[in-house]
């Protein structure tokens, strides 16, 4: 059975980064974009992680373009985006698709692993799923979820 550990992606730098770094925390993936009526979750996304990260929670951005051509074309751009109007401090990584035959595999577990009210796509940007510190995911929230609604959920697997 596949968990976190086994997956790999790129940082918004282009590093490419085991997830294997994270086994052992608590990690919230969020499929982001920064042109979205929901960008400003990326407030929320920040506060948790300030909060939480000194108990093991990290939260990882992976900007989608699929939804609505809502991303910056440059992962550059996007990492400043971020970082200037919201002070995003928790590791983002490169663009990715998040649905279909070209999604990222790290999408394509989680979405499987949850399904989802129409099947298992993605809906929209903001898709957050919660993984324990074992690398199962556990839930899966939409878009529409703020992310101060997930602290009961955090506090129950930090």
């Amino acid at each position: 059975m596949a968990t976190l550990k086994d997956f790999r992606a790129n940082l918004i730098t282009g590093e490419e980064q085991n997830l294997s770094a994270y086994q052992g925390q608590v990690v919230l993936v969020v499929n982001t974009a920064s042109k979205c009526g929901f960008t400003p979750q990326f407030d929320g996304l920040e506060k948790l992680y300030e909060e939480f990260r000194d108990q093991g929670l990290v939260v990882l951005g992976f900007p989608s373009d699929q939804f609505a051509n809502q991303e910056f074309a440059d992962n550059a751009e996007t990492a400043e985006f971020c970082k200037l109007n919201y002070g995003v401090t928790f590791p983002m990584f490169a663009k990715v698709d998040v649905n279909g035959a070209n999604a990222h595999p790290l999408f394509s577990w989680m979405r499987k692993e949850t399904g989802g009210f129409l099947g298992d796509a993605i809906k929209w940007n903001f898709t957050k799923f919660l993984i324990n510190r074992d690398g199962e995911v556990v839930h899966r929230y939409a878009p529409t979820v703020e992310p101060s609604a997930l602290e009961g959920d955090l506090r129950a697997l930090l």
